[in-house]
């Protein structure tokens, strides 16, 4: 399985590339939206999404917004982000996010929630 990792934090970025390997999945990673619109439109095979609101370029609502209107795809995604305002969070699932996860998170409640998404499936 593949999951893309849309991050501008550097540290973020290691840590969940650390969790998904040790669970098996082939990483990607992102550091703005415009490169993970990129990549998703070049790789058809990737099964799920993690990605911040606020990046560079592109953010992580517009990317939701991308995967969900423009390429149509039906994959899981997940939003780990510091805005954790109602507005933002209500917003992100409006757009189609599955989970949304306010930072700092534990890699145990991430590792949770992508059972969860992955059974649902």
């Amino acid at each position: 399985m593949k999951v893309l990792i849309c991050d501008d934090d550097k540290m973020t970025i290691r840590a969940l590339e650390f969790q998904f390997k040790k669970e098996g999945f082939e990483v990607i990673k992102a550091s703005n939206g415009k490169d993970g619109q990129k990549i998703l439109m070049e790789n058809s095979d990737i099964d799920m999404l993690v990605t911040d609101i606020y990046m560079p370029l592109v953010g992580g609502l517009e990317l939701i917004t991308y995967v969900r209107q423009n390429l149509h795809l039906d994959i899981p995604i997940i939003v780990l982000s510091l805005a954790n305002l109602e507005e933002n969070i209500l917003h992100a699932y409006e757009l189609g996010a599955n989970t949304y996860l306010s930072k700092p998170f534990k890699l145990e409640e991430l590792s949770s929630s992508v059972k969860n998404l992955l059974k649902n499936e």
